[in-house]
């Protein structure tokens, strides 16, 4: 089964609930959608989101690192690459979703890398380094200025 566009709008559900603004292109030409939150001192965050949702077959083995490999259609400086990580099954939602910034997304020689999570009895689960892109607190770290830096 595959859910791109379901893993799309599951992940702009999730910034919005986190108080982020959610803008959808007429034309999909690279990045999904683009979010923008008020920073406090009377400006905005501005991000575009490039969404690969992680869609585990039930052939899937135990992983140490598991993530993205493939290529990405834009890159910028402030960009969320945003990984919803399905487990097994015909889940309802993802098991959890990772934010990454531009900074932790290596090239590779089938385009780029980014594997945050363990994969293990078919349940993905963030890696101990990439723990704080997670979830709650990775839209929370999205916040900060220095986020498109961050390291592991």
């Amino acid at each position: 089964m595959i859910r791109d566009y379901f893993a799309e709008l599951y992940v702009a559900g999730s910034f919005a609930d986190a108080g982020w603004n959610v803008y959808f292109p007429h034309r999909d030409k690279g990045f999904d959608f683009i979010v923008s939150k008020p920073d406090g001192a009377g400006g905005q965050i501005l991000r575009p989101v490039q969404v690969k949702g992680k869609y585990a077959t039930e052939e899937k083995g135990d992983k140490t690192a598991y993530g993205y490999v493939g290529r990405l259609s834009q890159l910028h400086p402030e960009m969320v690459l945003a990984i919803p990580f399905f487990p097994h099954g015909t889940a309802p939602a993802p098991s959890c979703i990772a934010y990454i910034p531009v900074s932790l997304i290596k090239p590779h020689k089938r385009g780029y890398r980014c594997h945050p999570c363990s994969f293990k009895g078919g349940i993905p689960a963030p890696r101990r380094g990439y723990a704080p892109f997670f979830d709650t607190k990775g839209l929370k770290l999205l916040e900060s200025a220095s986020w498109k830096d961050s390291t592991i």
